[in-house]
């Protein structure tokens, strides 16, 4: 089997952290609150429009070691994949697709895991994060802006869902899509609340 390893874009809009100021963190293992922890993901169409919605934890922690972000393991439950742009009568259509076998397969595959191998600081309470994400049977390397603020540990992510065959309306895998194309970047915003 071609595995091809192909790193994440780097999401660069400040949209999400801009208001944020960062705070310094204490060496610890941190364990998130998978009740207040959520990851807010957002795809778009070729003809401008979008979808977003929410996507929760079933775990997770990370440790600071040394001033930096050296480990972590979060495992994301795809079953909660859930629509929040929709009128609320249309969003259980969208929802079921997306974990249906054109987008996620949560069936077969009902977690993905992020973990974090390591982490170069940025600015006090800011890091650049390396790690890996595993969506299905498929691992690709990742790496992001992570910051710790007065509202939680932010980060911003985008990942190409064609890597993780994630094929649906793919200009990877289909020609003349048209209006129909749904561009591979997904975008992720996540905000962990810790223990």
């Amino acid at each position: 089997m071609l595995t091809a390893l192909a790193s994440c874009n780097l999401n660069t809009s400040q949209s999400e952290s801009s208001n944020d100021n960062s705070l310094q963190a204490s060496d610890a293992s941190y364990t998130i609150n998978p009740d207040q922890s959520i990851i807010v993901w957002t795809g778009r169409e070729v003809t401008t429009s979008k979808h977003f919605g929410n996507i929760y934890f079933a775990s997770g922690q990370f440790e600071v070691k040394s001033g930096l972000i050296s480990s972590g393991e979060f495992v994301v439950d795809m079953t909660t994949i859930d629509n929040q742009d929709l009128p609320e009568e249309r969003r259980p259509r969208l929802e079921a697709h997306l974990k249906s076998d054109d987008f996620f397969s949560v069936e077969s595959h009902p977690t993905a895991l992020l973990s974090i191998l390591s982490s170069e600081s940025m600015s006090e309470g800011k890091w650049l994060v390396s790690g890996e994400l595993t969506i299905k049977t498929f691992t690709h390397p990742v790496e992001f802006e992570m910051l710790n603020s007065n509202d939680g540990w932010k980060a911003n992510l985008v990942f190409d869902r064609s890597k993780y065959e994630v094929k649906f309306r793919s200009g990877t895998f289909f020609e003349n899509l048209g209006d129909k194309l749904i561009y591979d970047d997904i975008e992720l915003a996540i905000n962990l609340k810790t223990l």
